[in-house]
């Protein structure tokens, strides 16, 4: 058998425990392969340092290959992580802490290797080489994640997960259901709170709901209702980015996907991490099938909303179901009936905040913050006529047409 730092390095890579689901990921898995392939015929070798460092550059990391590795434990999901995600870590036994600690320095070694310290051992068994070797990129090793600097800390480690969670969840902060399943979201909207003029007393119920939420206090499911353009399905993403430090999490779930609620519920009640279930544009025709399975959730079903988890809807209508005169025959001896089965849904939100259209003076107060912002140099009278018709071309005023009018000055 090699003795030398590569081959040493794979064996520790191959040691790995509480960790070792790293190794399923694809920059790991090149790298462990390389590795094993240190004292191999020339081909198999050259052709898995050709493969690994292909993979770096496609990855964008062949010049940081030490925080790839490290990232990748980062965002491991395990009995240590998830311990430490809900605060826990520190109930682990005795015998899994130390394999941690283990881990954590196997990770450190296995990342510090360098390219020239793998190719050069190489070539001190393979000397007609010389020539291949020598023209062959290098990756860099770089630096690994701050989590993986220095000694192992388990309070920081502790400090991470319980800010950021695990898994897929620290990876990414915003997931869409699709597929039957949780799926990223890789470019989310970077909303803040402190982007928004207007609507403080409708967005700051939603804030303390969402406070209460994640200190275990009494909370509510919530439906944002009202008119177009006000802000919102933005204040719901915009809560989510200010609490993501607090171990937030949002879940979009489509409205026609609302059967699908149980395997969703599956996928998260466990989980050391507080979810919002977001459910943009909610209403519902007479006969629809996901109204049932969404009443169900709200109030009663089966599968209940779990503790970690709470709905906010966003709709146009108050009474999420769309009525025509038809509906209300006069024909149909249990029309009462009827109309509270239309009216039953909305009232299952614990919270109900009205987004109505702005006043003229908000309205234009809206204009004239985004304008600011923007630092368009026009006079005031100019921009607020210039808002007054852009809002009548728009058939009425709104933040989002405020928003529209001071982009189309930007042009």
């Amino acid at each position: 058998m090699p003795n030398n730092q590569t081959y040493n390095r794979y064996l520790q890579l191959s040691s790995l425990t509480v960790y070792r689901g790293i190794l399923s990921r694809s920059v790991l898995r090149g790298y462990q392969r390389l590795l094993s392939l240190s004292n191999a015929r020339p081909e198999e070798f050259l052709g898995a340092y050709g493969e690994f460092y292909s993979l770096l550059c496609e990855r964008s990391v062949s010049d940081n290959l030490a925080h790839a590795v490290t990232e990748a434990a980062l965002f491991d999901e395990n009995i240590f992580t998830l311990a430490a995600a809900g605060g826990n870590a520190g109930n682990l036994p005795g015998t899994v802490l130390k394999a941690v600690e283990s881990d954590y320095k196997t990770i450190r070694s296995v990342s510090s290797l360098t390219a020239e310290t793998i190719l050069g051992e190489y070539l001190s068994s393979h000397p007609e080489l010389g020539e291949v070797i020598a023209s062959l990129p290098r990756f860099e090793t770089g630096e690994p994640s701050a989590e993986f600097s220095g000694d192992f800390d388990l309070e920081k480690f502790e400090r991470f997960h319980r800010e950021n969670g695990c898994g897929i969840f620290a990876r990414y902060k915003a997931f869409v259901w699709r597929d039957g399943d949780i799926r990223p979201v890789i470019h989310p909207d970077k909303i803040d709170v402190s982007d928004f003029t207007g609507y403080e007393i409708q967005r700051n119920k939603v804030i303390e709901n969402t406070v209460a939420f994640l200190n275990g206090k009494s909370c509510n499911n919530c439906l944002l209702y009202g008119d177009m353009g006000t802000g919102k399905s933005s204040t719901v993403k915009a809560i989510g980015n200010k609490f993501r430090k607090n171990g937030l999490r949002i879940v979009e779930m489509p409205k026609e996907r609302l059967m699908d609620f149980p395997l969703l519920v599956d996928k998260i009640a466990a989980l050391p991490i507080k979810f919002i279930i977001f459910i943009d544009d909610l209403s519902f025709r007479h006969q629809d099938q996901s109204y049932t399975s969404l009443k169900a959730v709200l109030e009663g079903g089966l599968a209940a909303r779990p503790s970690n988890a709470l709905i906010y809807a966003t709709s146009n209508r108050r009474h999420l179901i769309k009525e025509s005169w038809q509906d209300r025959d006069a024909d149909d001896i249990h029309r009462r009936d009827n109309m509270q089965e239309t009216l039953s849904l909305s009232d299952r939100f614990g919270l109900a905040v009205c987004y109505s259209n702005p006043s003229r003076q908000e309205y234009l107060e809206i204009v004239r913050a985004l304008a600011a912002e923007a630092e368009i140099n026009i006079s005031a009278d100019e921009l607020e006529a210039g808002a007054e018709r852009f809002a009548l071309g728009r058939g009425g005023r709104s933040p989002r047409c405020a928003k529209q009018y001071v982009e189309s000055l930007l042009v």
